[in-house]
C-alpha cells in the first residue's frame, strides 16, 4: 500500500482560512486563530505545521453511522476528555472525566466534534507546552477558527475520512 500525502496550505492574507490537496478540487478547511506556525505552543492558538498522520476516528454514534474509513474507529462517550495540562502526566492523551486537570470535553453539546481524527502531534515523545488536542474536526458555521485544529464542512469530512489510513501523511505549511 502507497503512503498518501495531503497539504494543507493557509490561504494568501486570511491565515485562519485554508486549502486542503486531496486530488481534485482543493478542500476549504478553518485552521487556528493565529494561522500556521512552526513553533507550536500549548494555548497559542495556531495550527502545527509539520507532517502529521491520522491516528483514530472517534465519532458520535447518537449523531450518525459509524463513517466508512480504514482508521481505527471508536464512538465518542459522554465520560471521554483530552488532557491538555502540560504539567500533568497524561498531556495530550485521553483521560476519562471527571478529571481535575485542565482538558477538552469530547462529547460536546455543539456538533465540531461529532467526527473527530486524532492527529500524532506531539505523540513521540510528547514535549510539555508543545501543543495537544490537535485534531481534524467539523467546522463552525463560516469557517471560524479553530484553536490550533483543521477544520472541515462535514460532507468533506465525511468523503475525506473514506480515503485516509494511519500511513496517509498531512502536510500543514
Amino acid at each position: 500500500m502507497t503512503c498518501m500525502e495531503l497539504r494543507v496550505i493557509a490561504r494568501p492574507g486570511l491565515p485562519t482560512r485554508g486549502w486542503l490537496f486531496a486530488g481534485g478540487p482543493p478542500i476549504p478547511v478553518a485552521l487556528g486563530r493565529t494561522g500556521i506556525r512552526r513553533d507550536k505552543r500549548e494555548g497559542d492558538g495556531a495550527t502545527p505545521a509539520g507532517i502529521w498522520h491520522p491516528r483514530e476516528l472517534r465519532y458520535r454514534a447518537d449523531h450518525g453511522q459509524r463513517p466508512l474509513t480504514r482508521l481505527p474507529a471508536r464512538p465518542t462517550r459522554r465520560e471521554d476528555g483530552w488532557c491538555d495540562d502540560p504539567l500533568d502526566g497524561r498531556y495530550n492523551r485521553p483521560v476519562r472525566l471527571p478529571f481535575t486537570p485542565s482538558h477538552e470535553e469530547m462529547w460536546r453539546p455543539d456538533a465540531l466534534y461529532d467526527l473527530v481524527i486524532v492527529l500524532d502531534h506531539n505523540e513521540r515523545p510528547r514535549a510539555r507546552r508543545r501543543g495537544s488536542a490537535v485534531f481534524l474536526h467539523l467546522a463552525r458555521d463560516g469557517f471560524e477558527p479553530t484553536a490550533g485544529c483543521i477544520a472541515f464542512r462535514r460532507a468533506d469530512l465525511a468523503r475525506l475520512l473514506a480515503r485516509l489510513s494511519p500511513r496517509t501523511a498531512i502536510r500543514v505549511g
